[in-house]
């Protein structure tokens, strides 16, 4: 299945983020038959048993930003509130879109995972930065990021 660059959805929970946003993209591939028709389950699927590339980087991810106090995947893993997909929390799921997000010091973000109408799924990113550490940050993981969603939904779509 292909996956394509589409305009991010201005009917998405976080078109609000889109205005002064440092990054947002979207990416869009083929709902397979049989693959869940709900969001949080797509987004559960998407997301699950990472391939082993994702689990190095987001090693190294760990141990370079945990020295300027950034949240490690395992503190978000493991924080008390609310549900999770993988270690992203989940802040609002409909059974058409989830929104999986966190707020840190450096930046906050925000992921929607959509089923549309036509059978897409969606994955709309959207990042705000507050701070030089923040930019450099998203400067540095915007390549793998790309790879990454892009990698996903092309398993998804397998």
């Amino acid at each position: 299945m292909t996956v394509t660059a589409v305009a991010p959805p201005r009917d998405s929970a976080i078109a609000g983020w889109y205005d002064g946003a440092d990054l947002v993209d979207a990416y869009a591939v083929r709902r397979p038959a049989g693959a869940p028709t709900d969001a949080a389950a797509i987004a559960a699927a998407l997301l699950a048993d990472p391939p082993p590339y994702f689990r190095v980087l987001l090693q190294l991810r760990d141990l370079i930003m945990a020295r300027f106090g950034v949240k490690t995947t395992s503190e978000l893993r493991h924080a008390a509130h609310g549900p999770r997909i993988d270690f992203f929390p989940v802040l609002s799921a409909t059974p058409g879109e989830v929104i999986l997000g966190e707020d840190d010091r450096h930046l906050d973000f925000r992921l929607s995972v959509r089923l549309t109408a036509d059978d897409m799924v969606v994955a709309t990113t959207a990042v705000r930065c507050h701070n030089r550490l923040g930019r450099a940050y998203l400067a540095a993981i915007k390549p793998f990021h790309i790879l990454i969603v892009r990698s996903l939904l092309a398993r998804l779509g397998r």
